[in-house]
């Protein structure tokens, strides 16, 4: 790959060239990934200077997710914004495999020449996205798209990866769909920044608007956070069907990120996400280590020695670790 014509490509926005990159990053051969953290080096090292806002938005599958999506990037597009959707989809536990539908779901915001949607498998990557979301998101920034939109695979209070994500974590949720004690749940709840009760139209027009108030008590229970201006986190009501409370959405983040960045939080919060993924990385490369040889031949003998009760889990690891890892014993 000639990385010098790919990043200027990605620089100048070429939507086939970020494309390619973030197929690119999400490959797990080894030559590519090399060319991936070039890329991504060279990119850094252009210095250019863009930053999107990163939205990070979870919510249980069913709650309309993609419809939201669609309405809301449709909103930004018709300012003249542009706006990239991380779409995660859940891969099979048998088979791997992804459907990875999203563009379907999303049909006018795919057609929109400001907007780009990619959706990615989450291949069994714990938290709601996938292993390269980070680097995708990179990509997409130095593409200089001016909103990120990070939508996670949706599967309840432990999805919290995506907040390591994103400058905002958006939480969507359905009208009638538990009482105030769901928010005071830790994990995902006290992670939000702001949580939308969609489908507030028609007959659920009412609850939603009860749900929302129950979110909204519920809130006010939490320790307030340091990031935080006096009003978050806050529950609001949308209905992405009838746009209704998009608008008002979008003030919200808007104020919030604002508000954010004067105080000094903006920065710190990127600086400390960049450590938390530089180890998350160190983690991934200590498991690649694991499934080698001859690592991968001692875990197997160590694992047997552990089945017949030879070895105790915790002095089979001891012994691996300082074999293979060069590390000291816990004793030294």
């Amino acid at each position: 790959m000639d990385i010098e014509a790919e990043s200027a490509n990605i620089l100048a926005g070429r939507r086939r060239a970020l494309a390619r990159a973030i197929t690119l990053v999400e490959s797990g051969r080894g030559d590519h990934r090399a060319d991936a953290v070039a890329l991504l080096q060279r990119l850094k090292e252009a210095d250019h200077g863009r930053q999107a806002l990163r939205i990070g938005l979870s919510g249980t599958p069913g709650v309309g997710k993609s419809t939201f999506i669609e309405t809301f990037g449709m909103m930004l597009t018709a300012q003249g914004m542009k706006v990239a959707v991380l779409a995660v989809d859940p891969s099979s536990a048998r088979s791997g495999g992804s459907i990875l539908g999203d563009k379907t779901r999303m049909e006018r915001l795919s057609r929109e020449p400001n907007a780009f949607i990619r959706p990615s498998p989450s291949q069994s990557h714990l938290g709601g996205v996938a292993r390269r979301t980070r680097e995708a998101i990179e990509l997409c920034e130095a593409a200089d798209f001016d909103v990120i939109l990070i939508e996670t695979v949706g599967v309840g209070q432990s999805e919290t990866v995506v907040a390591e994500l994103s400058d905002l974590f958006v939480l969507l949720l359905a009208p009638a769909g538990g009482d105030e004690l769901q928010g005071v749940k830790r994990g995902i709840m006290e992670m939000a920044d702001i949580i939308l009760i969609n489908k507030a139209d028609g007959e659920l027009k009412s609850a939603a608007s009860r749900t929302c108030a129950d979110y909204a008590g519920a809130l006010r229970l939490l320790r307030k956070r340091p990031q935080d201006p006096e009003g978050f986190p806050k529950a609001l009501t949308v209905s992405a069907v009838e746009s209704e409370g998009l608008a008002k959405a979008w003030d919200e983040m808007t104020a919030l990120a604002e508000w954010r960045r004067e105080a000094g939080h903006w920065d710190g919060r990127r600086r400390a996400q960049a450590r938390y993924w530089f180890e998350a990385e160190v983690r991934e490369a200590l498991l690649a280590t694991l499934a080698r040889e001859p690592v991968k031949g001692a875990m197997a003998r160590l694992a047997g020695a552990v089945e017949t009760g030879d070895l105790t889990a915790a002095a089979a690891a001891e012994e691996l670790l300082t074999t293979y890892l060069q590390r000291p014993g816990l004793g030294t």
